[in-house]
Order: structure tokens, then sequence, then C-alpha cells
């Protein structure tokens, strides 16, 4: 019996994955103030180290720090032990900034190709679900179970939107408030729920007349 390989992408795709290249336009606000500290971390990085595996350092410490969190909250109602969700928060950074020198790194060795910007989006978008995951247990959005599929819907359409306008477009932009904006505002609640407990984001405010 004869066993035939199915290739995965056809010569016309593949034929456009060789052609392309990579091109980016942000006039993100906190990726400007970043730079510096990017360009500085890409500089302590052994020259001999493969971008991609950074790319995987990354999203493996990023996926393991939300998987503790979600152990110990399953259902994003119960209350998660503070050093947990600044373990998240740490996490969350470590990811941010691997994921923002991969390509420095490729660039600075050489060996940028766009399989690599492939394997980069594709770690990705693992990393959007399991950070709106964390998102929604820092604040015990499971009491809320329409809001939890709402913010995780949302984080999943606006990734996928992004990169099908880069895709058309063949250029892929970020707005003033994009990315890097909306993970340190998830940083930031990852350490008030790390200060206050996750239960201060159900507390009920009374209002006097």
């Amino acid at each position: 019996m004869k066993l035939y390989k199915q290739r995965l992408l056809s010569d016309a795709q593949l034929k456009r994955l060789g052609e392309h290249q990579y091109s980016c336009q942000s006039v993100s606000i906190l990726d400007k103030l970043l730079q510096p500290y990017w360009n500085w971390l890409v500089s302590k990085v052994p020259i001999w180290l493969a971008p991609n595996l950074i790319t995987i350092l990354g999203l493996i410490i990023n996926i393991i720090t939300a998987l503790i969190l979600v152990w110990y909250s399953p259902d994003a109602k119960s209350e998660a032990p503070r050093w947990s969700c600044a373990l998240c928060a740490l996490g969350l950074f470590t990811y941010q900034s691997l994921d923002a020198i991969d390509g420095k790194q490729a660039r600075r060795t050489g060996t940028a190709n766009p399989l690599g910007e492939l394997f980069d989006h594709g770690c990705d978008s693992i990393s959007t679900v399991f950070v709106a995951l964390s998102a929604c247990i820092a604040v015990q959005l499971g009491h809320f179970p329409g809001w939890m599929f709402f913010q995780c819907f949302c984080a999943m359409t606006l990734f996928y939107c992004a990169h099908w306008q880069t895709y058309v477009s063949g250029t892929l932009r970020f707005g003033k408030v994009d990315v890097t904006e909306a993970q340190f505002t998830i940083m930031c609640i990852l350490l008030l729920s790390t200060i206050f407990g996750p239960s201060v984001w159900s507390t009920k405010v009374s209002h006097n007349t």
C-alpha cells in the first residue's frame, strides 16, 4: 500500500510566503517609551540564542504562570492566592519583554525570515487565550459568565482583526493604544489583585443620600 504525503501549503502559498517582507507601523505610546529597555535587553542576549527559542520561552513562562492561576481558581469565582496573581503579572511582563526582542534578535543575527514571523504570531495567538483567562480570574469574572465570554471574545476578535488587516494590507499596524497598553492594563489589574486580593473587584460601594 502506497503512502502519500499531503502537503500543508500549496505552491502558490509557499511562493507568497517566500516573497513576504515584514512591515510594521507603530504609534503606540508605550512602545516608544519601552524601546530603550528592549534595545538594552536584546544586547544582553547571547548572539547564539535562536529568536524562536526566545519566543517559545516567553510563551511557556506565560502559560505556566497563567495555569497556576487557573489551578487555584478553575471557575474564575474562587479567590486565588495573591502571590499567584503577582506571579502571573511577572510572567506576562516576561513574555511581553521576550516577545518584543525576538524580532530584534533575528535581525541582529541575520536570521529573520517569514517562517519566524509566522511562528511568533502563532505563539501570540496562544498567549492571547491565557492572558484573557488570567484577567478574568484576577477579577473573579466567573460570577458574570456573560461578561467573561464577552471579554474573551473581544480579545480573540481583536487579535484576529489585527492580523487580517495585516494580511490584506501587508503591514502590521499598532495604534496609540494597542496591545502593549492592553498588556500593561492587565498587569496592573493583576497587581491590584495582589495588593488587595481578587475579592476587591466584587466590593460593593454603598451610596448614602
